[in-house]
């Protein structure tokens, strides 16, 4: 087993979960921080940042998870974190299998967003949480990487806040148009990109950015066997190495898609092929980097992928 960040949770379903759709407890009581600040609860930095966007400095939020050094689907949930959420007004998490263990933390008079609910494929998960039809436009539950559901996100976290803090719900709708504004040009950067390179084909060693490779209109060819084992932790089979070892060394894809936090041998060997053979290779990540938000991070993945691409 290697170290893997951001999976949450795998053996706890969404079915745990009492409280469905966006919704959350029936009290929409807020719960004051300090100097009278909302109190926000976020299951990982990336939903967390979200929230700090929209909520601003009328809320305070607290990230459960962030870093690259902890794996989320098997993250133990403390009674610091049951404590935190009971005294939230607010909890975001992203749901679809990633990280439903948060749901049991859940309180009566707890708001709940949950971020896969309001996606554009909500409802169309495994009775498992999950349903891996990567590469080919079906669900995946890495919904950062997909910017409707994110706009979607900031309209829900403005609405709800705005019911927990009516003084400042102007704010957060101003705040949550401006911040959409940006993921829309976000948005068209990766419609440019996808449109030079059309159904080119891509590798990527784990499937967490499989939203942006679909909504590219770029075609992932990794075997799925491959991407599975990776993001469950588990040595892909021999079979589905030398298939994937046989698409870099034959160049039948246009870039690698690396996730370094599922790293591994075979991942490693993966990339040390895909250098060898002069394909190039693009690091996309599950959590933010030291010193960058939402925004910052997913635009720098953009152009890194945008740049490996084929020019045109």
């Amino acid at each position: 087993m290697t170290i893997r960040s951001p999976r949450l949770f795998a053996g706890l379903t969404a079915a745990a979960l009492l409280l469905t759709g966006c919704g959350g407890g029936t009290s929409q009581s807020p719960q004051p921080g300090a100097a009278g600040k909302l109190k926000v609860v976020a299951s990982t930095d990336v939903w967390g940042d979200v929230a700090a966007t929209v909520g601003g400095d009328e809320i305070a939020v607290k990230a459960l998870i962030s870093g690259g050094g902890v794996d989320p689907h098997s993250y133990q949930v403390t009674p610091a974190d049951s404590a935190a959420v009971k005294d939230a007004g607010l909890l975001l998490f992203n749901g679809g299998g990633y990280d439903d263990a948060i749901g049991k933390l859940v309180q009566p008079n707890t708001v709940v967003i949950e971020a896969v609910k309001l996606g554009e494929h909500a409802g169309e998960t495994t009775t498992e949480g999950h349903d891996h039809e990567h590469g080919t436009g079906g669900h995946n539950e890495h919904v950062w990487y997909d910017f409707d559901t994110v706009a979607r996100v900031a309209d829900e976290l403005a609405g709800r806040l705005g019911d927990l803090k009516p003084a400042a719900k102007a704010k957060f709708t101003q705040n949550a148009a401006k911040f959409k504004d940006e993921i829309g040009a976000l948005d068209k950067r990766v419609h440019a990109f996808g449109e030079a390179n059309k159904d080119a084909k891509v590798i990527a060693t784990e499937p967490v950015a499989a939203n942006l490779i679909t909504h590219a209109g770029l075609t992932d060819v990794t075997p799925e066997q491959f991407s599975k084992a990776v993001e469950e932790g588990n040595d892909p089979p021999a079979a589905a190495v030398a298939e994937l070892e046989k698409l870099i060394t034959g160049k039948q894809a246009v870039v690698l898609i690396y996730n370094p936090q599922t790293e591994s041998g075979v991942t490693k060997q993966a990339k040390a092929k895909a250098v060898a053979a002069g394909l190039p290779v693009v690091e996309l990540t599950e959590t933010l980097p030291e010193g960058k938000n939402y925004l910052q991070w997913m635009s720098a993945q953009v152009d890194a992928l945008a740049k490996a691409l084929p020019k045109k």
